[in-house]
């Protein structure tokens, strides 16, 4: 551990955490480990100028992120559990440019891209080298009513196979409406799939359960959410989880919170009297119950 004196001398997870070879890569994974950092998710980060358009190449992408993860276990020593996915921006913006350029059969070649980048996600889970699905979702901006329909249409196929075959789901959705939460528990209901096994990534501060309907809340931490999770944290049924969504891009130093962000507000919670069985919950016992014990 290398948080000793610390008040918190537990595991400490970020939930969603992106590393990428042309970034910092694994100075920023070493920076999480020296804040006290202990477990990483590592969420599989498309390249958005070129994302894949065909099966073997969503595998080739996939494989890529596996492999980081296996160089930040054995390199930085963390814990890493991968999830894989097509991020919704990926399906909306090929579904724009490939309507343009062939009409109907653009939008069933956007359609069945989206499936074969699940199908290949899919299998890296039953092959033990993914612990869930994600970021999956539908844009957070203002789309053509269709392409709207189609990214929640995709989602419903989604949650249902994420019901059939167990695994849960990480969300990219809109906003921080409660309406969001209630659309999504609605359509988890009709997919069979348990809500808790929905993890809403970028979640606002408030896990109070009356708003989250059953999700798991994956609350962005930066500093001006403290208060809100510090009030609300004790009416959330099952807990939440702590992020960064660091970008590791060289671009955007930081974005969107640092490595070091989760370590250090972990401690700032404890200090500030939270429950520690909650913090306990976050770092341990959800992510195992969600994901799978490493």
């Amino acid at each position: 551990m290398t948080n000793h004196g610390l008040a918190w001398q537990g595991p400490i997870l970020d939930n969603h955490f992106h590393l990428n070879r042309n970034g910092r890569y694994l100075d920023a994974a070493r920076d999480f480990k020296k804040a006290g950092g202990t477990n990483l998710v590592l969420i599989h980060c498309p390249d958005f100028s070129s994302p894949p358009t065909t099966r073997e190449g969503h595998r080739i992408t996939y494989q890529n992120t596996i492999e980081m993860a296996e160089s930040v276990r054995r390199e930085v020593g963390l814990g890493v559990r991968v999830v894989l996915g097509p991020h919704p921006a990926a399906f909306a913006h090929q579904f724009i440019q490939w309507v343009e350029q062939d009409g109907e059969g653009g939008k069933e070649q956007a359609i069945d891209n989206y499936r074969c980048s699940i199908e290949e996600a899919v299998k890296f889970y039953h092959e033990g080298k993914a612990h869930a699905i994600g970021e999956v979702g539908r844009p957070h901006w203002k789309v053509s009513e269709e392409i709207w329909e189609l990214s929640n249409e995709l989602l419903l196929e989604t949650m249902s196979w994420a019901a059939g075959d167990g695994f849960a789901l990480q969300l990219h959705v809109e906003g921080e409406l409660e309406s969001t939460y209630k659309d999504m528990a609605e359509m988890a209901s009709r997919a069979g799939l348990s809500h808790d096994r929905l993890i809403r990534h970028y979640s606002p501060p408030n896990v109070d359960s009356l708003i989250t309907q059953g999700l798991t809340p994956s609350v962005l931490i930066g500093k001006g959410a403290l208060d809100t999770l510090l009030d609300s944290a004790p009416r959330s049924s099952h807990g939440f989880l702590l992020e960064t969504d660091y970008m590791d891009d060289l671009r955007r130093p930081g974005a969107v919170l640092g490595p070091k962000t989760v370590p250090k507000r972990t401690q700032q919670l404890i200090a500030a009297g939270i429950d520690e069985e909650l913090m306990w919950r976050a770092h341990v016992d959800l992510p195992n119950r969600l994901y799978g014990e490493e």
